[in-house]
């Protein structure tokens, strides 16, 4: 791969590991500098000492809890301290979990609006405006195949990127005629810890059909340098995606309710 692209400071939350670590081991091997966020000091250390002995990179890492409210403030404000813009804004970190609404803890269903919705959107928001004042400027926002239909049993997940999804394409709109290009990633189900974090890893669609980590982040690099809008990797997620926009709402519904219902018999 060859980076066309003239700027070189990268930030990617969601660092230490999945669609997040592979993504940065492109950028490194195109050669980015790479500032890299995660909430796991140990894990994101390793992946930086990776990435700087396997690429050679500049390697970056802000050690922060982006449940934590301020935290998207702060890493702002600590970049522009060490005089570090942003070139590309890489939006990954997130969750899911699994379970009826009602009988999800409310810190849960907070943390997962605050990380996958909130942070997301500040992070957009405050590093926005420096691209523009330099004309130029890229954004991965990472959502998912959940953003394209209602999720019972993983209800406020299919909600967060949805707004993720909507809001990207929004703001696409509204930076036309500028340098800066907004890309929406929306993987499917993807090998990496999110079924353990989600506790859906014997669920039938945790079981399936997994593409890899590090095949979605090709994809989703490719089409962050070529400046798409929305990209869905895989035939199998777009065929998905097409039942979604073309099925009845109803059948739609109870199809992804079995889905999520369908653990694991032998539990």
């Amino acid at each position: 791969m060859e980076n066309n692209f003239s700027a070189k400071n990268v930030l990617i939350t969601g660092a230490s590991s999945g669609i997040g670590l592979e993504l940065a081991k492109i950028f490194a091997q195109n050669g980015f500098n790479l500032i890299l966020i995660a909430r796991r000091e140990e894990r994101l250390r390793a992946a930086a000492a990776q990435l700087q002995s396997g690429y050679g990179s500049e390697v970056t890492l802000l050690v922060k809890d982006l449940f934590r409210k301020g935290a998207a403030q702060e890493i702002v404000d600590e970049l522009r301290a060490w005089n570090l813009p942003v070139d590309i804004l890489v939006n990954n970190a997130g969750f899911g979990a699994l379970g009826a609404f009602h009988k999800m803890e409310p810190e849960k269903i907070f943390g997962m609006i605050q990380l996958n919705v909130t942070v997301l959107t500040l992070l957009t928001r405050l590093f926005l405006p420096d691209m523009l004042k330099r004309g130029y400027g890229k954004i991965l926002n990472v959502a998912s195949t959940a953003a394209f239909q209602p999720g019972p049993m993983m209800a406020v997940y299919y909600a967060t990127k949805a707004f993720v999804l909507n809001f990207s394409e929004a703001i696409t709109h509204e930076l036309k005629g500028t340098c800066i290009t907004v890309t929406t990633l929306c993987p499917g189900p993807t090998t990496s810890e999110f079924q353990k974090v989600a506790e859906m890893k014997d669920a039938l669609v945790a079981r399936t059909g997994l593409m890899s980590a590090e095949r979605v982040a090709k994809i989703g690099y490719r089409s962050l340098m070529k400046g798409k809008r929305v990209v869905i990797p895989g035939f199998r997620n777009r065929l998905g995606t097409w039942f979604s926009k073309y099925s009845p709402r109803s059948w739609v519904i109870a199809f992804i309710h079995w889905i999520q219902e369908s653990q694991n018999s032998t539990e």
